[in-house]
């Protein structure tokens, strides 16, 4: 069960860029966030989606919104994976899935038969006073961008 709209949101300090400082989520009060959580580097879903989030980014930002990605993978595969697709916003390593344990998006999934624990592709809207404002369950690629900028510009409005 995902974290309650209305709640704080679980603040974190994790690594970021290589030689960057860690990325605190409180010091993002102030601006909206959209933190999204999502399985692995380099892979069909999770590349589309950053690659939508990245070419929607103008749009993001002009709504005083910042994104923040998080997935177990670690700083080095970030940073070959920000490159490799010129993503312009943060991305988060969470080797030891505390994040994503806090957030309740590190689950057991299924896979032919295979159990196995991995991250629920979720995202979260956090407001400028660090309220979890809306969350997307198990996100649909498609389309999902579109979905949290509309559900960004109605929160924002309300």
């Amino acid at each position: 069960m995902a974290l309650a709209v209305g709640t704080p949101a679980p603040n974190f300090i994790a690594h970021g860029e290589d030689n960057e400082p860690p990325v605190v989520l409180e010091n993002y009060r102030g601006k909206w966030v959209v933190l999204y959580f999502y399985p692995k580097d380099d892979t069909s879903g999770c590349t589309a989606e950053a690659c939508d989030f990245r070419d929607n980014m103008e749009r993001i930002q002009a709504k005083n919104t910042v994104v923040i990605g998080v997935s177990p993978d670690n700083k080095e595969s970030h940073k070959k994976f920000k490159d490799k697709y010129n993503l312009n916003f943060l991305l988060v390593s969470d080797n030891d899935t505390t994040i994503c344990t806090n957030y309740d998006v590190w689950k057991e999934k299924n896979m032919y038969g295979r159990k196995f624990m991995g991250v629920e592709r979720t995202t979260y809207l956090i407001d400028t006073e660090g309220t979890i404002r809306h969350v997307f369950p198990k996100v649909k690629v498609n389309g999902h961008v579109e979905e949290v900028l509309k559900t960004l510009n109605e929160l924002q409005l309300a």
